[in-house]
Protein backbone atom coordinates (compact mmCIF):
# COMPACT_ATOMS: atom_id res chain seq x y z
CA UNK A 1 0.00 0.00 0.00
CA UNK A 2 3.06 2.29 1.23
CA UNK A 3 4.22 1.85 -2.36
CA UNK A 4 1.68 2.22 -4.17
CA UNK A 5 0.90 5.87 -2.25
CA UNK A 6 4.15 6.79 -3.25
CA UNK A 7 4.07 5.98 -6.57
CA UNK A 8 0.51 7.85 -6.82
CA UNK A 9 2.05 10.93 -5.68
CA UNK A 10 4.50 10.83 -8.23
CA UNK A 11 2.38 10.66 -10.87
CA UNK A 12 0.48 13.81 -9.65
CA UNK A 13 4.18 15.53 -10.29
CA UNK A 14 4.99 14.06 -13.53
CA UNK A 15 1.76 13.83 -15.28
CA UNK A 16 0.90 16.35 -17.96
CA UNK A 17 0.37 19.66 -17.39
CA UNK A 18 -3.65 21.20 -17.26
CA UNK A 19 -5.29 22.93 -19.64
CA UNK A 20 -5.25 26.56 -19.84
CA UNK A 21 -9.16 26.66 -18.41
CA UNK A 22 -7.65 24.32 -15.42
CA UNK A 23 -4.71 26.41 -15.37
CA UNK A 24 -6.69 29.30 -14.55
CA UNK A 25 -9.03 27.69 -12.44
CA UNK A 26 -5.45 26.66 -9.82
CA UNK A 27 -4.45 30.25 -9.90
CA UNK A 28 -8.12 31.91 -9.03
CA UNK A 29 -8.99 29.68 -6.25
CA UNK A 30 -7.30 32.09 -3.52
CA UNK A 31 -11.15 34.14 -4.19
CA UNK A 32 -13.27 31.53 -3.21
CA UNK A 33 -11.61 30.20 -0.13
CA UNK A 34 -13.39 31.01 3.33
CA UNK A 35 -11.81 33.81 5.32
CA UNK A 36 -12.71 34.70 8.66
CA UNK A 37 -11.78 37.92 10.50
CA UNK A 38 -10.73 37.94 14.10
CA UNK A 39 -9.07 40.49 16.28
CA UNK A 40 -5.34 40.91 15.28
CA UNK A 41 -2.79 39.69 17.66
CA UNK A 42 0.56 41.72 18.40
CA UNK A 43 3.08 39.01 17.16
CA UNK A 44 2.86 37.62 13.41
CA UNK A 45 3.94 33.72 13.64
CA UNK A 46 5.81 32.30 10.16
CA UNK A 47 6.27 28.40 9.90
CA UNK A 48 8.66 27.16 7.67
CA UNK A 49 8.25 23.76 7.03
CA UNK A 50 9.27 22.16 4.45
CA UNK A 51 8.17 17.69 4.25
CA UNK A 52 11.28 16.26 3.10
CA UNK A 53 14.38 16.68 5.07
CA UNK A 54 17.67 17.91 3.13
CA UNK A 55 15.21 20.70 1.43
CA UNK A 56 17.17 23.64 3.44
CA UNK A 57 14.34 24.17 5.65
CA UNK A 58 16.52 25.01 8.36
CA UNK A 59 18.91 27.28 6.60
CA UNK A 60 15.43 29.43 5.26
CA UNK A 61 14.19 30.11 8.39
CA UNK A 62 17.48 31.01 10.21
CA UNK A 63 18.34 33.60 7.15
CA UNK A 64 14.90 35.14 6.71
CA UNK A 65 14.68 36.01 10.66
CA UNK A 66 18.26 37.19 10.37
CA UNK A 67 17.27 39.08 7.67
CA UNK A 68 14.48 40.66 9.08
CA UNK A 69 16.13 41.38 12.10
CA UNK A 70 18.87 43.25 10.11
CA UNK A 71 16.15 45.29 9.01
CA UNK A 72 15.54 46.27 12.57
CA UNK A 73 12.08 44.31 13.32
CA UNK A 74 12.18 42.20 16.62
CA UNK A 75 12.39 38.86 15.61
CA UNK A 76 12.34 35.51 17.50
CA UNK A 77 13.14 31.99 16.31
CA UNK A 78 11.68 28.71 17.81
CA UNK A 79 13.86 25.47 16.93
CA UNK A 80 10.77 23.34 16.99
CA UNK A 81 12.87 20.23 15.41
CA UNK A 82 12.75 19.42 19.27
CA UNK A 83 15.62 15.99 19.71
CA UNK A 84 17.61 17.07 16.59
CA UNK A 85 17.75 21.05 16.98
CA UNK A 86 20.50 22.74 15.21
CA UNK A 87 19.13 26.27 14.95
CA UNK A 88 22.26 26.98 17.56
CA UNK A 89 24.86 25.33 15.78
CA UNK A 90 24.08 27.10 12.70
CA UNK A 91 24.58 30.40 15.22
CA UNK A 92 27.31 29.62 17.11
CA UNK A 93 25.52 29.69 20.01
CA UNK A 94 25.83 27.75 23.05
CA UNK A 95 22.65 27.15 25.11
CA UNK A 96 22.52 25.82 28.93
CA UNK A 97 19.25 24.87 29.00
CA UNK A 98 16.07 23.73 26.22
CA UNK A 99 12.61 22.94 25.70
CA UNK A 100 13.13 20.25 28.22
CA UNK A 101 13.79 22.26 30.93
CA UNK A 102 10.43 24.45 30.59
CA UNK A 103 8.31 21.25 30.06
CA UNK A 104 9.92 19.92 33.14
CA UNK A 105 9.39 23.15 35.34
CA UNK A 106 12.59 24.54 35.93
CA UNK A 107 12.49 27.97 34.12
CA UNK A 108 10.41 29.82 31.71
CA UNK A 109 10.89 30.21 28.13
CA UNK A 110 11.60 33.94 28.47
CA UNK A 111 14.43 31.97 30.66
CA UNK A 112 15.11 30.41 27.09
CA UNK A 113 15.79 32.97 25.05
CA UNK A 114 19.25 33.46 23.70
CA UNK A 115 20.61 36.69 21.68
CA UNK A 116 22.44 36.56 18.28
CA UNK A 117 23.76 38.26 16.40
CA UNK A 118 21.72 41.99 14.92
CA UNK A 119 19.84 40.85 18.00
CA UNK A 120 18.25 38.08 16.71
CA UNK A 121 16.20 36.39 19.50
CA UNK A 122 16.67 31.99 19.59
CA UNK A 123 14.62 29.55 21.54
CA UNK A 124 16.33 26.38 21.46
CA UNK A 125 15.20 23.15 20.66
CA UNK A 126 17.39 20.71 22.28
CA UNK A 127 19.10 18.34 20.40
CA UNK A 128 20.16 14.56 21.38
CA UNK A 129 17.71 14.50 24.19
CA UNK A 130 15.67 11.45 23.76
CA UNK A 131 12.55 13.06 25.80
CA UNK A 132 12.24 15.50 23.42
CA UNK A 133 12.23 13.40 20.46
CA UNK A 134 9.28 11.40 21.86
CA UNK A 135 6.95 14.69 23.04
CA UNK A 136 3.47 14.29 22.65
CA UNK A 137 0.70 16.47 21.72
CA UNK A 138 0.50 17.42 25.14
CA UNK A 139 4.02 18.73 25.62
CA UNK A 140 3.80 20.28 22.04
CA UNK A 141 0.75 22.00 23.25
CA UNK A 142 2.26 23.55 26.37
CA UNK A 143 5.47 25.02 24.51
CA UNK A 144 2.92 26.75 22.07
CA UNK A 145 0.85 28.00 25.36
CA UNK A 146 4.26 29.37 26.52
CA UNK A 147 4.42 31.78 24.00
CA UNK A 148 1.60 33.78 25.77
CA UNK A 149 3.87 33.82 29.30
CA UNK A 150 6.45 36.34 27.32
CA UNK A 151 6.64 39.75 28.46
CA UNK A 152 7.89 41.72 25.95
CA UNK A 153 6.09 39.53 22.02
CA UNK A 154 8.52 39.85 19.39
CA UNK A 155 7.25 41.30 16.36
CA UNK A 156 7.51 38.39 14.34
CA UNK A 157 7.78 34.39 15.38
CA UNK A 158 9.74 32.45 12.91
CA UNK A 159 9.37 28.95 13.47
CA UNK A 160 11.81 25.85 12.53
CA UNK A 161 9.66 23.14 12.08
CA UNK A 162 11.43 19.36 11.66
CA UNK A 163 11.31 17.80 8.76
CA UNK A 164 8.73 15.02 7.89
CA UNK A 165 4.97 15.17 8.31
CA UNK A 166 4.18 14.02 11.47
CA UNK A 167 2.14 15.75 14.48
CA UNK A 168 4.24 17.58 15.90
CA UNK A 169 5.35 18.67 12.15
CA UNK A 170 2.02 19.94 11.97
CA UNK A 171 1.02 20.92 15.38
CA UNK A 172 3.61 23.48 14.99
CA UNK A 173 2.69 24.86 11.26
CA UNK A 174 -1.33 25.00 12.36
CA UNK A 175 -0.14 27.36 14.93
CA UNK A 176 1.30 29.91 12.86
CA UNK A 177 -0.49 32.80 10.82
CA UNK A 178 1.81 31.81 8.14
CA UNK A 179 2.86 28.94 6.87
CA UNK A 180 6.18 28.73 4.56
CA UNK A 181 7.04 25.54 2.53
CA UNK A 182 10.08 24.93 1.46
CA UNK A 183 10.76 22.70 -1.96
CA UNK A 184 13.99 21.84 -4.02
CA UNK A 185 14.36 20.41 -7.12
CA UNK A 186 13.66 16.62 -6.34
CA UNK A 187 9.98 14.76 -6.75
CA UNK A 188 10.67 13.59 -3.18
CA UNK A 189 10.41 17.52 -2.07
CA UNK A 190 7.23 18.27 -3.80
CA UNK A 191 5.76 14.79 -2.92
CA UNK A 192 6.44 14.93 0.40
CA UNK A 193 5.28 18.63 0.24
CA UNK A 194 1.87 17.99 -0.96
CA UNK A 195 1.85 15.21 1.70
CA UNK A 196 2.05 18.11 4.75
CA UNK A 197 -0.11 20.67 2.32
CA UNK A 198 -2.83 18.08 2.57
CA UNK A 199 -2.47 17.07 6.23
CA UNK A 200 -2.72 20.78 7.23
CA UNK A 201 -5.26 21.30 5.04
CA UNK A 202 -7.51 18.17 6.24
CA UNK A 203 -7.04 18.16 9.45
CA UNK A 204 -6.19 21.18 10.65
CA UNK A 205 -8.05 23.87 8.00
CA UNK A 206 -5.00 25.50 6.82
CA UNK A 207 -6.05 27.08 3.72
CA UNK A 208 -3.18 29.08 2.57
CA UNK A 209 0.48 28.17 1.60
CA UNK A 210 3.41 30.26 0.71
CA UNK A 211 6.26 28.61 -1.68
CA UNK A 212 9.94 28.75 -1.77
CA UNK A 213 12.00 27.34 -4.24
CA UNK A 214 15.03 26.82 -2.90
CA UNK A 215 19.07 25.48 -4.20
CA UNK A 216 17.62 26.80 -7.64
CA UNK A 217 20.09 27.63 -10.87
CA UNK A 218 17.59 30.26 -12.11
CA UNK A 219 14.44 31.75 -11.28
CA UNK A 220 12.44 29.96 -14.19
CA UNK A 221 12.77 26.53 -12.59
CA UNK A 222 11.94 27.82 -9.56
CA UNK A 223 8.53 28.88 -11.14
CA UNK A 224 8.29 25.34 -12.38
CA UNK A 225 8.82 23.48 -9.22
CA UNK A 226 5.99 26.07 -7.72
CA UNK A 227 3.73 25.70 -10.81
CA UNK A 228 3.91 21.79 -10.43
CA UNK A 229 3.17 21.94 -6.91
CA UNK A 230 0.06 24.58 -7.53
CA UNK A 231 -1.19 22.77 -10.25
CA UNK A 232 -1.58 19.70 -8.34
CA UNK A 233 -2.45 20.98 -4.94
CA UNK A 234 -5.13 22.98 -7.31
CA UNK A 235 -6.80 19.74 -8.89
CA UNK A 236 -7.47 18.16 -5.43
CA UNK A 237 -6.94 19.82 -2.40
CA UNK A 238 -9.20 23.37 -1.40
CA UNK A 239 -6.11 25.56 -0.78
CA UNK A 240 -4.19 28.54 -2.41
CA UNK A 241 -0.72 28.72 -3.27
CA UNK A 242 1.61 31.70 -3.28
CA UNK A 243 4.77 32.08 -4.62
CA UNK A 244 6.81 33.77 -2.31
CA UNK A 245 10.11 34.02 -4.23
CA UNK A 246 13.87 32.06 -4.54
CA UNK A 247 16.96 31.38 -2.71
CA UNK A 248 19.62 30.48 -5.39
CA UNK A 249 22.35 27.65 -5.35
CA UNK A 250 25.26 29.53 -3.99
CA UNK A 251 28.88 27.93 -2.32
CA UNK A 252 28.75 30.77 0.05
CA UNK A 253 25.72 29.60 1.94
CA UNK A 254 27.67 26.50 2.46
CA UNK A 255 30.59 28.99 3.95
CA UNK A 256 28.46 30.27 5.94
CA UNK A 257 27.03 27.17 7.70
CA UNK A 258 30.96 26.46 8.22
CA UNK A 259 30.89 29.33 9.99
CA UNK A 260 28.09 29.29 11.93
CA UNK A 261 27.06 32.09 10.58
CA UNK A 262 23.56 33.21 8.44
CA UNK A 263 24.83 34.32 5.04
CA UNK A 264 22.73 37.46 4.50
CA UNK A 265 25.33 38.63 8.05
CA UNK A 266 28.56 37.05 6.96
CA UNK A 267 28.19 37.64 3.05
CA UNK A 268 25.04 40.35 2.44
CA UNK A 269 25.94 40.58 -1.13
CA UNK A 270 26.20 37.07 -2.41
CA UNK A 271 23.11 35.58 -4.59
CA UNK A 272 21.86 33.31 -1.62
CA UNK A 273 21.58 36.59 0.82
CA UNK A 274 20.25 38.83 -1.77
CA UNK A 275 17.26 35.99 -2.33
CA UNK A 276 17.06 35.90 1.24
CA UNK A 277 16.46 39.26 1.43
CA UNK A 278 13.54 39.64 -1.10
CA UNK A 279 11.89 36.67 0.90
CA UNK A 280 11.71 38.77 3.76
CA UNK A 281 10.69 41.87 2.03
CA UNK A 282 7.85 39.35 0.47
CA UNK A 283 6.74 39.16 4.24
CA UNK A 284 6.00 43.28 4.29
CA UNK A 285 3.55 42.78 1.27
CA UNK A 286 1.04 39.75 2.86
CA UNK A 287 -1.17 42.23 4.64
CA UNK A 288 -3.03 41.05 7.50
CA UNK A 289 -3.09 37.26 8.47
CA UNK A 290 -6.85 35.82 8.37
CA UNK A 291 -7.57 33.67 11.51
CA UNK A 292 -9.07 31.08 10.84
CA UNK A 293 -12.25 30.18 13.19
CA UNK A 294 -11.68 26.65 13.96
CA UNK A 295 -10.82 26.82 18.03
CA UNK A 296 -7.24 24.97 17.34
CA UNK A 297 -4.07 26.28 19.66
CA UNK A 298 -2.42 29.28 17.92
CA UNK A 299 0.48 31.12 18.89
CA UNK A 300 0.12 33.89 21.19
CA UNK A 301 -3.94 33.41 20.93
CA UNK A 302 -4.50 33.14 24.49
CA UNK A 303 -6.47 30.11 24.04
CA UNK A 304 -6.91 27.12 25.75
CA UNK A 305 -8.22 24.71 23.77
CA UNK A 306 -6.12 21.42 22.46
CA UNK A 307 -5.71 21.72 18.71
CA UNK A 308 -7.98 20.30 16.96
CA UNK A 309 -7.02 17.10 14.98
CA UNK A 310 -6.72 14.86 18.58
Amino acid sequence: MQVNQAAGLQNLFTSPAPSPREERDIYHQAASLRRVSQKRRTTRTIAVAGGKGGVGKTTVAVNLAMSMAMAGKDVMLLDADMGVANIDVHLGLSPTRHIGHLLEGHCTLQDLILTAQNGLKVVPGGSGVRRLAKMGNGEHAAVIRAFDELIQPPELLIVDTSAGVADNVAMFAAAADDVVIVVCDELASLTDAYALIKILAHDFGVRRFRVVANMVRQASDAKKLYEKLARVCGRFLDVALDYMGMVPHDEWLRQAIRRQGAVVDLWPSSRAALGFKQLAGAVDTWGEPAYPDLGRIAFFSGQSVPAAGW
